[in-house]
Order: structure tokens, then sequence, then C-alpha cells
């Protein structure tokens, strides 16, 4: 009888033991996840989508921003402006970049959501015309350029060059340059022979490799790391008519003249509250920082009037 109880004891003795252990364990478990959960709620995640002009210059912003706010994650992807707008007003992220302005039936769409969506322009843009380097072609009117992407000049002989068809590089439907090019220089629907590519550098590859190949690209997209044009194609200069003057986009003296420049935005679901990363972020963009981020990525700082309708807002909040 005594064996059988001193058994009953020891296994009591063992559950118990069991039992503590598993507690402990369960309770480490339980500190692990909230240091877990606790370290996760300490990073903010930021996402931004759209123009994919923007792609490289606002990354290289982000990483820059990351190394003075290390609790700031900031995702930025492409896709076209178009698809970042969606995405803004689908409520899917707080920043839209946009190489071109927002239209108004997607500003009634985020307002029938109850946005109150804020535009900001963060750097400007020469949208460059370019050919193979092999094309003698050396400078085009704005009226040139339209026939050529609407398909009513069809040949390089026309323009001075041999007789050879014309090749049409532009960019999907989707993107904010497509759109910007469309409206501003061709003002009329694109000629259906126009190779529709999902990037710049996919336009710049096209013209490197064909000849006969012409079409329109962000500045940013054709300097290299130390500010010099790249190899394999060509910039041409632009005038507005035949007795304008004829100006290259790498004359960044002249960006207000050069008939193919833009503001470049970025657009927020709604006005970022004062303090929060949205706006501590935005604020790095607009600052001496962040516009020379814009430089060396290729593109121009703000223009005094960009300044003051950024600084006009910014006081609102």
């Amino acid at each position: 009888m005594k064996e059988i109880i001193k058994k009953i004891n020891w296994i009591f003795i063992v559950v118990i033991l069991v039992a503590v252990l598993l507690a402990g364990c369960a309770g480490k478990n339980a500190v692990t996840g909230n240091v877990v959960k606790e370290q996760k709620s300490q990073v903010e995640n930021i996402e931004i989508k759209g123009s994919d002009t923007l792609l490289q210059m606002v990354s290289n912003m982000a990483e820059a921003y990351r190394t003075s706010s290390p609790e700031v994650r900031i995702s930025v992807t492409g896709g076209g402006s178009g698809a970042g707008i969606a995405a803004l007003i689908n409520g899917e992220i707080p920043i839209a970049d946009a190489s071109r302005p927002i239209k108004s039936e997607e500003l009634k769409q985020a307002a029938d959501k109850g946005m109150q969506v804020q535009e900001f322009a963060i750097a400007r843009d020469m949208l460059s015309v370019i050919v193979n380097k092999d094309n003698p072609v050396e400078k085009l009117t704005m009226e040139q350029l339209s026939k050529i992407f609407k398909g009513e000049i069809t040949s390089w002989k026309e323009l001075g060059d041999v007789d050879k068809q014309i090749s049409l590089y532009g960019r999907q439907s989707t993107s904010g340059t497509y759109a910007f090019f469309m409206e501003h220089v061709v003002q009329a629907d694109y000629s259906p022979k126009m190779m529709n590519m999902e990037g710049n550098q996919a336009i710049i590859d096209a013209v490197k490799h064909d000849k006969s190949g012409i079409g329109y690209v962000g500045i940013g997209y054709l300097l290299d790391e130390a500010g010099k044009p790249i190899q394999g194609v060509r910039i041409v200069p632009v005038a507005s008519d035949e007795n304008s003057e004829y100006i290259s986009p790498l004359d960044q003296s002249k960006i207000e003249e050069y008939p193919v420049s833009r503001v470049l935005f970025q657009y927020f679901a709604n006005p970022p509250a004062k303090g929060s990363e949205l706006h501590k972020f935005l604020l790095f963009e607009l600052s001496e920082q962040g516009q020379r981020i814009v430089e060396k990525s290729g593109y121009i700082r703000l223009l005094p009037g960009d300044k003051q309708k950024n600084d006009a807002l910014l006081a609102k909040i």
C-alpha cells in the first residue's frame, strides 16, 4: 500500500513540474509575442504607388528618409499614374505618384468616398523626345511631333532623312506620360501603329535597337550617374513652332520655355495630419535635401511658383 502511495505522489509531483514548465514556456512565448507585436507596432509602413517616371526618384527619397527615420518603412512601386490614383481612391494606399494632373472624374470618385484629395508638386520634368543615335534628324516642332505620333507623317524622308518608315514607341494607356504627351503634344489619338511599352526604360531600349524608332521619356532616364546623356539614343531639341527657339531638355535654364515640360505630383488621400509620418516625409521631399535628390535623380527642382502653391496648402494643415 505504501508503495502505491509513493508512486501516486511521484506522479503528482511530475504532473505539477510539467505544468509549471509548460506555463513558463507559454509565458515566455507570450512575452516574446508581446515584444514582437510591440516592435511591429513601432514600425510605420507607408505605401506609395503610381507613375513609373517618379519611381526611381521617390525610391531615392524614401531610402534617404529611412536613414534618419529607421522606424518608417516606405514602399514605392510603379504601374502608371492611373493605377496609382485608382489605388488611392480605393483606399489601398495613402500616397499616389502622378506625372499628370488628377482628372475631374477621379476627384469626384474620391469625394464620393469622403476623401479630400491633396495635390503637391514635388519636382519638374522635361519630357524628352528621343531617336536612335544614327538618326540624322536634328530638331522637331510640336506640330511635326503631333503629326508623327498620330500617324500623319510616316516616313523619315518627310523630315530630311532617308525613306524609312517611322517606328513609334510610347507608354501604356495607364501611364501619366502617355496621357500628358497625347493631350499636350499629339492633341489627338495616337496612331494605332504606336507600340505601347511598359516603362521609360523599355522605350529607350527599343529606340536603341531600332534605327527608325522615335519615343518619349522623362529626362531622368536619359542621364547616367554623372549627369551625362546615356549612349545609344539622341535627345531631339523641340520648338513650339517654326519661328520659336529649338530647346533641348538638357538645358535646364530654359525649363519654362521648353514646350514639353511638366510638373510631377504626389496625391494624398486626405491632408496629412501635422506631425504624422506622411506629413514628415512630404516635408522632407520638399526640403532642400529632398530637392537635391530630385536633381541627383535627373529631374528639376521645383520652381518658385510651385513652392508657393505647396506652401499655401501646407499652411492649412
